[in-house]
């Protein structure tokens, strides 16, 4: 059976599974135990998380540290929150140091000291894992390795093909050796590759043969971010350094491809405007239970614009022509609500920003809405005057749709914002909350402005 059939008959057994309240532990671990440790980790990331909590307490010893340390991060960091001091102690002894330190540098920082004062810990785990926990999750410092072979200029490559081999042969080590300033140990000088060691003369200089162009990143830098460098770059790892340039660690090329990939698929799932995934997985009754209350928020809302709709009947029923302009207003300015919710969702998507950079975008946003707005809206008015005879009549449709569209757009940009920051999904939640302010503030405005000038038109 090829690799992919075997996780996908494992999904069938264990889907059904997930939805009962109380699943078969015998069932399913007997389902798993045919498994390789890949192949669990794949039918995990299909399930619901909590689903795969539950399953994963059914793994025992090196074939649950083995699955825990091929699930993607975001998976693998709710499992570790749920596991006991004890068993992630366990797990952490099992794992290679590097994957060890990733493990346990997704926990507490409390969990992590408390593990560094047991002295039957992996101390260079441990000790990686709290030099990764100084940085924050999507950044190229949390997800580096503090174990690598450092080398000096003055060694000859004889010597540091040595200091190569009496390395333990279990450590999954990076391939660049980092070559550092005699005088300051932290002072990265240059890089070896272990290829080009192996071709150089044994009696050579390491200084000597040694890259000089070194391109590094900031620990605080998005992961992401060092990503796309190292991808440009092609090299087999890149250096992480500190503002005052002090090397503290290395971001191996085979972790960084599995986080852009892990962060690929995620906006793949998301890209519909829900997590597919998610919702693939949920049956038409639950999916309906878990978009209804948006839309019946949306509902609500909408009947503050009726009663504002019906709170200017006069005005409508006077001029008349009012009722034809409706709907432009609240379909163009609903399409700019739109846009805006759907550039904020993709901006969100690619990396949160701070409260700074969100301002920004908001602002950005609106400029930008203020500028198609005063057009559309130039437009819009000069047909509604033609259309009525009447100037003022095209003044009040132009500045209603100026108004209503900016604020559209502000809706657009902020509730993305906002239902984030909550912890909802804000691709589910911000057309429908956008659509129906839109409605209300747009509606307001153009009725007001006519009953205004109503003795004018």
């Amino acid at each position: 059976m090829d690799q992919e059939a075997v996780w996908k008959t494992l999904l069938k057994t264990l889907e059904p599974e997930a939805k009962k309240e109380k699943s078969d532990p015998a069932k399913i671990g007997e389902a798993m135990g045919h498994c390789e440790p890949a192949d669990i980790a794949l039918a995990f990331e299909e399930l619901d998380p909590k689903a795969a909590q539950r399953f994963f307490a059914l793994l025992e010893g090196e074939r649950a540290a083995q699955v825990l340390s091929l699930l993607g991060a975001d998976l693998a960091k709710p499992i570790a929150h749920s596991l006991s001091e004890t068993k992630l102690h366990q797990l952490a002894c099992l794992l290679p140091e590097r994957e060890a330190a990733a493990l346990l540098a997704s926990v507490s920082k409390k969990t992590i000291q408390s593990l560094a004062n047991d002295p039957a810990a992996p101390a260079v785990a441990v000790q990686d894992a709290t030099q990764r926990a100084k940085y924050s999750e999507d950044s190229a410092g949390h997800a580096m390795t503090t174990e690598f072979v450092r080398l000096q200029p003055d060694m000859t490559v004889g010597e540091a093909l040595e200091t190569v081999r009496r390395t333990d042969p279990h450590a999954d080590i990076p391939d660049d050796l980092c070559v550092l300033d005699v005088g300051e140990p932290n002072k990265l000088i240059g890089v070896l590759s272990i290829r080009d060691a192996v071709m150089a003369p044994s009696d050579r200089k390491v200084g000597d043969v040694m890259g000089k162009d070194i391109v590094c990143v900031q620990a605080e830098t998005k992961i992401m971010d060092a990503a796309r460098l190292l991808s440009k770059h092609k090299f087999m790892a890149l250096p992480v350094v500190e503002k005052d340039g002090s090397l503290v660690g290395v971001l191996p090329a085979d972790d960084l491809m599995m986080f852009a990939l892990a962060r690929m698929y995620q906006r793949y799932s998301k890209s519909v405007g829900t997590d597919a995934a998610a919702m693939e997985r949920l049956s038409p009754v639950q999916a309906a239970q878990k978009r209804v209350p948006w839309l019946l928020g949306t509902m609500i809302i909408e009947l503050g614009a009726a009663l504002i709709v019906s709170h200017f009947n006069p005005i409508l029923q006077k001029v008349i022509l009012l009722a034809s302009f409706m709907p432009v207003i609240s379909a163009v300015s609903g399409n700019v609500g739109l846009q805006a919710a759907a550039i904020t969702v993709r901006g969100l998507d690619v990396g949160p920003g701070s409260f700074r950079s969100g301002g920004a975008a908001l602002l950005k946003e609106i400029v930008t809405t203020l500028c198609m707005a005063v057009v559309c809206g130039t437009v819009l008015g000069a047909i509604g005057g033609f259309w009525a005879k009447h100037l003022v009549f095209g003044l009040v449709v132009g500045s209603a749709l100026t108004c209503s569209m900016v604020t559209a757009a502000f809706m657009g940009t902020l509730f993305p914002m906002l239902s984030k920051g909550l912890g909802f999904d804000p691709a589910a939640t911000a057309g429908p909350f956008e659509t129906a302010f839109q409605d209300v503030i747009g509606f307001g405005v153009f009725l007001g402005l006519a009953t205004l000038f109503a003795n004018r038109m």
